[in-house]
């Protein structure tokens, strides 16, 4: 059965995009992409909402990106080749390959998805994962803390859903980053 992961790069207090949407800050520097591009080899599938799909589209739609470096290279490669479920209730159609568009969350799905598909499947964006949080479908938490403090914006993890983890893994990164793994009980 696959595992369904929430990944995200977050502000020591807590959020994706300060409160002008920037995330700008976020951009994990070499050592730290080499690592994100590691843990996402196992991913078959990656859930999305519209704005976070399009944010990641790109690296499928802008060949420039991936030719900056090998590294980037790599990613696209590991994005291009998974699943895509894109949750929207506006997008029309998908500007990228393996993609399909859901307008609503469906618990029981990703249920049948978790128990059908070989490889784990991560979700993307903290609204969408809310609804995963508050339905109890989510097996890991792959947080990356940057050293910045940006006061406010899109929170990282949900309000309202109270959930013990179990520390599974942690590393710090020359820039200041640190991951930590976590495994729901």
């Amino acid at each position: 059965m696959a595992n369904l992961i929430y990944s995200a790069i977050s502000s020591l207090d807590g959020y994706i995009e300060d409160r002008d949407g920037n995330f700008d800050w976020a951009m994990p520097d070499e050592e730290v992409h080499r690592f994100i591009n590691n843990l996402e080899r196992t991913v078959g599938t990656y859930l999305l909402g519209r704005r976070m799909y399009e944010t990641m589209m790109v690296w499928e739609t802008d060949p420039n990106l991936a030719a900056d470096s090998p590294l980037t290279q790599d990613f696209a490669q590991i994005w291009q080749a998974a699943d895509k479920i894109v949750y929207s209730k506006t997008l029309t159609s998908a500007s990228t390959r393996k993609t399909q568009i859901e307008r609503n969350f469906n618990p029981e799905a990703i249920k049948q998805l978790k128990k059908t598909v070989q490889h784990d499947i991560l979700i993307g964006g903290p609204e969408l994962a809310a609804h995963a949080f508050q339905s109890g479908l989510i097996d890991e938490c792959h947080l990356f803390l940057t050293p910045i403090i940006v006061g406010g914006g899109k929170p990282s993890l949900p309000d309202k859903v109270r959930l013990e983890l179990e520390l599974l893994a942690e590393r710090r990164f020359g820039n200041g980053v640190v991951y930590l793994r976590y495994r729901t009980r």
